[in-house]
C-alpha cells in the first residue's frame, strides 16, 4: 500500500499541492482504501487479494492525482506567487532580523559602551573574553551573519516540500546571497551623524582584497552554504526516485 501512495504523493507536490492537503488527502485515500479492503476480504478473498482489488477499486495513481492537481484552491502558494515566496518574503525577513541585530548592537552600544565613537574593533584582554558585554555583541554577531543563511535554508526547504524546479529557489538563493554578501555596517558616533542612532547600512562589493572584492568572496560563500543541502537533497532524491 506504501509504494503507489509514495508514488501519489510526489505527484501531488510535484503538481503543486500544498503539503498540508496532501497529507489530508492521502489520510483520507488511507481510510477509504482500508475500509475497501476489508469489504474485499469479508467476500473471501485472502489479504493480498483483498488489498490488489481495493486499490483497483479506489483508481489510477494518475486519476486520484489529478482530482487534487486540478482545484487551484489547493495549490501552494509557491506555486501561485513563486516571486513572492523565493524574493519578496525572504528580502522582508532578512531585513527584519537585520533589524533586530541593529536594534540589539545598538542597545549593547549604549549600554556597554557609552563613551566609545564606535562599537566595533574594542580589543579586549584575555579576561573579557568570556564576559556579558563579549558575549552580547558575539551574539548579536551571530545574528547577524547567520540571517542570510538561515533565510537561505527556509527557500531550500520551501522548493524541497513542494518539489520545486530550481528556476526560482535559484534566483531567490543568488538574490539572498547578492544582498548578505554586499551589506556593510557603519556604526559612529561622528562617522555617521544620522542613521539609525549613529548606525547605517551600505551595500558594496568593497576592494579590501587585491584582485578580488571582499563582498564577492562574501556572495560566493553564502550562496555556497544555502545552496549546497538544497543541491544534496535533489541527488539523494534523484536517485531514490530512480532506484
Amino acid at each position: 500500500m506504501l509504494k503507489p501512495f509514495d508514488e501519489l504523493r510526489e505527484k501531488l507536490l510535484r503538481g503543486g499541492v500544498a503539503p498540508r492537503h496532501v497529507r489530508r488527502y492521502l489520510g483520507e485515500l488511507g481510510d477509504h482504501l482500508a475500509d475497501l479492503r476489508v469489504e474485499e476480504e469479508g467476500a473471501g478473498k485472502s489479504r493480498a487479494e483483498a488489498e490488489a482489488a481495493a486499490l483497483l477499486r479506489l483508481g489510477g495513481m494518475d486519476e486520484l492525482a489529478q482530482a487534487m492537481i486540478a482545484r487551484r484552491q489547493l495549490q501552494a502558494w509557491s506555486v501561485r506567487t513563486p516571486w513572492a515566496v523565493f524574493g519578496v518574503a525572504p528580502l522582508l525577513l532578512l531585513a527584519g532580523a537585520w533589524c533586530v541585530a541593529l536594534a540589539i548592537l545598538w542597545t549593547g552600544w549604549n549600554i556597554f559602551l557609552p563613551g566609545a565613537d564606535t562599537p566595533f574593533g574594542t580589543r579586549l584582554g584575555a579576561h573579557q573574553m568570556f564576559d556579558l558585554a563579549n558575549l552580547y555583541f558575539q551574539l548579536d554577531r551571530f545574528i547577524y551573519f547567520a540571517a542570510p543563511i538561515l533565510v537561505g535554508w527556509g527557500i531550500g526547504l520551501i522548493a524541497a516540500r513542494q518539489r520545486f524546479k530550481a528556476v526560482w529557489p535559484t534566483a531567490g538563493l543568488v538574490l539572498i546571497a547578492l544582498i548578505g554578501g554586499t551589506a556593510r555596517v557603519h556604526a559612529s558616533r561622528t562617522g555617521v551623524p544620522g542613521g539609525f542612532g549613529h548606525i547605517s547600512m551600505d551595500f558594496t562589493l568593497g576592494s579590501t582584497m587585491p584582485l578580488i572584492p571582499y563582498g564577492l568572496i562574501h556572495v560566493a560563500v553564502i550562496l555556497l552554504l544555502t545552496v549546497l543541502p538544497y543541491l544534496v537533497w535533489r541527488l539523494y532524491k534523484g536517485r531514490e526516485l530512480s532506484a
